[in-house]
């Protein structure tokens, strides 16, 4: 009855393994890209159960074994990389010139959460320079509103269908607007941000909607929003510093993910770093990186925070970054390759990305 048990065990780690590698779109598919470090925990669990339950003269014995290593390798080589053996794909700098640094807090407020006053008071102490909120409606607006003194520049996007956004900002914004790539109702916010250094930074705020029963039940959604930014990113005739930032409804370590960071060519700062999951906050053994920032080889990072949490199911992160010159020769990320980028052609013409956008060019104050 043991070895059968552990047998099942081994027969639903070795499925939830493989499903992910299959380019399916559906939501019980793309759900099993999120949980690889707890896929990776119970592969372990599962070693060392066999280990001692299992009589090791059997060869079934050894293919139990077998597999379920394979399994913990697999799910090792996606989340190695979100792990401080891994090398840096962003080099550490320390702050020189003060105008050239930015601190960008990115965070989801969870719309029906009203702990505003203890999300205010973590705003204050962590002192960002840009402020990105998702899930934002007209009453979190209102209670984020006593920030303008300190932060005059504003895109507003609220709404009651979990998908509002606000930018504040200290510095002035350019080119503002809010865009709707993919799907009506989704908003992302793009604009350029004036530097005190006199430098321009490209920022572009996302939000997509998750594989879910509740939400998409696909990927086709999230990933060609991601894909029509990458594209945007890829294909600037000047290529000025860019920031990509926001909860992305993507884990860090996905295929997806990778993809984006292939085609748009950012780096991702936790590689080398740590994971930083910021959801779920009230399950400490359910937790992955769902929000993230992306930036190009023009920065380099200072510090990586996960601040403390807030009542939300997301934690807040903050990242602080430094424009060096002469980074660019010096910092390389992900390299796409020919079927990434047909891949990507095929994610992004899944929804004729881009052809309904709207633009809101006065969004900002």
């Amino acid at each position: 009855m043991g070895f059968w048990l552990l047998a099942a065990g081994v027969a639903a780690l070795a499925v939830v393994t493989v499903l992910p590698i299959l380019r399916l779109e559906h939501w019980l598919v793309r759900s099993h890209d999120f949980p690889r470090l707890q896929y990776a925990g119970a592969a372990l669990l599962l070693l060392l159960t066999q280990y001692l339950a299992l009589d090791w003269s059997w060869r079934q014995s050894w293919v139990l074994a077998a597999v379920t290593s394979a399994c913990l390798l697999y799910q090792a080589f996606w989340i190695f990389p979100y792990t401080r053996l891994h090398r840096k794909e962003a080099r550490s700098v320390t702050a020189q010139d003060a105008d050239a640094i930015l601190r960008i807090m990115s965070v989801n407020v969870l719309m029906p959460n009203r702990n505003a006053d203890q999300l205010l008071r973590i705003i204050r102490q962590a002192q960002p320079d840009f402020l990105i909120t998702a899930e934002t409606d007209l009453w979190w607006q209102e209670r984020l509103d006593v920030l303008e003194k300190e932060y005059p520049h504003s895109i507003k996007c609220p709404l009651e269908n979990l998908y509002g956004m606000h930018l504040y900002s200290r510095f002035p914004l350019k080119d503002a607007a809010i865009q709707y790539l993919v799907e009506p109702g989704i908003p992302s916010i793009h604009a350029s941000i004036q530097l005190p250094c006199g430098r321009e930074v490209k920022l572009h705020c996302l939000h997509p909607r998750p594989p879910s029963p509740t939400e998409n039940p696909g990927s086709t959604q999230r990933d060609a929003e991601l894909i029509a930014v990458a594209g945007k990113v890829a294909e600037a005739e000047n290529r000025s510093p860019v920031i990509v930032a926001g909860d992305l409804n993507d884990v860090a370590w996905s295929a997806t993910t990778c993809l984006f960071r292939k085609i748009s060519g950012l780096l991702d700062p936790r590689v080398g770093r740590g994971m930083f999951n910021t959801f779920h906050a009230s399950y400490p053994f359910l937790r992955w990186p769902l929000d993230h920032l992306f930036h190009s080889n023009h920065f380099g990072v200072i510090g990586l925070k996960r601040l403390p949490g807030f009542g939300s199911d997301h934690f807040p992160i903050l990242v602080e970054l430094a424009l060096v010159d002469g980074l660019e020769s010096h910092q390389e990320g992900l390299q796409a390759e020919p079927e990434d980028e047909a891949w990507a052609r095929e994610k992004e013409g899944s929804e004729d990305v881009g052809k309904e956008a709207v633009h809101t060019p006065d969004a900002s104050r």
